[in-house]
């Protein structure tokens, strides 16, 4: 949720509504536009916190807590914690792939029992599939199989980290590796097991520059912090709880770790947002474009952000894409945007009309993302 938001969680589209047959001699409708220019400010859904505005009012000298109050207005401070599974989604293949090391071990996720890793020559470990349980292989000079695990297993190293090999590259994670059995029951999915206030520590500088106001990056430790947990107590993903991708929020592990982000998550430690004493959902984004958008709670409505630099941008966009992203309206006529505040704001809903009365009203965020624009704070101008 960097430059790019969140789109999972978006409302659905309408469908198309009010199709108009034209009587026999009627005479074909006048051709459309071939271009529809759309002229925008902000980057990113708009909803929560803008990390641009957040800069902004860190540089204002406001503190952390009240660039919070005003992007999430009603939350309360809370404290939250625990563990967090993420899932790995570089991690294609369905082998559990990691680098020998020290007090490695292996743990049967269905009986708890543990083994140490001791091998006279190791250099890797992997985990594979073997029916409901898991095969435990070593490569040496070639691979060779160790041990049938009861069930799903996981790789634990105490006191440091484990590297993990994905198709064209490693990564370092902290934490433990699992080889699970995603929702579908189709293969094994590769899941990184850590604690919260570890994960921030792969999330904060990827979400946010580490090097930015302090006060900016610790708004957006509380604000990454809740949403992972807001995500991991609410949502059903079976053996994880958030993505590593904007699906949820980025996570890259050990390599993006920056001690000006781990300073921020550790005066942070444990503060979250709350609304009637859950966790919030503290979605972010770039840059709200001047105001922030409504998201469908309380916490999260449409208001002007004076603070937020209102980045400029235009797009050209081509009638063809319009009809492909949206097929039912047929011959793309022209658009008819509605705002989500009467006196200025984001695009709410847009109307796509066609030919003969036809129409497809859609969400201004699923207008958005299909048609690859970087906010929805736009108004067309040719």
């Amino acid at each position: 949720m960097r430059l790019f938001p969140r789109t999972v969680t978006t409302l659905a589209a309408g469908l198309a509504l009010g199709l108009a047959v034209p009587p026999a001699h009627a005479s074909a409708p006048a051709a459309g536009p071939d271009t529809v220019t759309l002229t925008g400010t902000g980057w990113g859904h708009g909803r929560g916190l803008s990390q641009y505005g957040a800069q902004a009012r860190a540089n204002a000298g406001q503190p952390a807590a009240a660039i919070l109050d005003f992007y999430y207005p009603g939350t309360a401070t809370g404290v939250g914690g625990g563990s967090v599974k993420v899932l790995i989604t570089a991690d294609t293949s369905s082998n559990v792939v990691v680098q020998h090391r020290s007090r490695l071990k292996v743990r049967s996720l269905a009986t708890g029992k543990a083994w140490k890793l001791r091998k006279r020559g190791a250099k890797r470990w992997k985990l594979t599939a073997h029916g409901a349980d898991t095969k435990l292989s070593v490569k040496t000079k070639r691979w060779h199989k160790v041990r049938i695990i009861p069930g799903q297993a996981e790789f634990q190293g105490k006191g440091g980290t484990l590297r993990l090999y994905v198709p064209g590259g490693a990564a370092d994670y902290r934490g433990k590796i699992r080889s699970v059995v995603p929702a579908n029951g189709q293969g094994r999915d590769t899941v990184n097991v850590v604690s919260v206030e570890k994960y921030l520590r792969g999330v904060v500088p990827a979400e946010m520059p580490a090097k930015w106001n302090p006060q900016a990056v610790q708004a957006q430790a509380v604000a990454a912090r809740t949403y992972a947990i807001f995500e991991r107590d609410t949502e059903d993903h079976g053996p994880f709880d958030v993505y590593d991708t904007t699906q949820s929020q980025v996570y890259r592990g050990i390599a993006v770790e920056q001690p000006e982000s781990n300073a921020a998550i550790a005066a942070t430690a444990g503060q979250i947002r709350t609304y009637g004493g859950l966790p919030a959902y503290t979605q972010f984004s770039s840059s709200n474009g001047g105001w922030t958008a409504g998201g469908g709670e309380p916490y999260l409505a449409a208001a002007p952000d004076p603070y937020d630099p209102k980045t400029s941008w235009t797009a050209v966009v081509p009638a063809s894409s319009i009809e492909t992203a949206f097929p039912k309206v047929g011959d793309f006529q022209s658009l008819q945007l509605t705002l989500d505040t009467p006196s200025g704001g984001h695009v709410a809903s847009v109307r796509i009309v066609g030919p003969g009365g036809v129409f497809v009203d859609v969400d201004g965020e699923v207008f958005r993302s299909r048609l690859g624009l970087r906010s929805t704070m736009f108004a067309q101008t040719a």
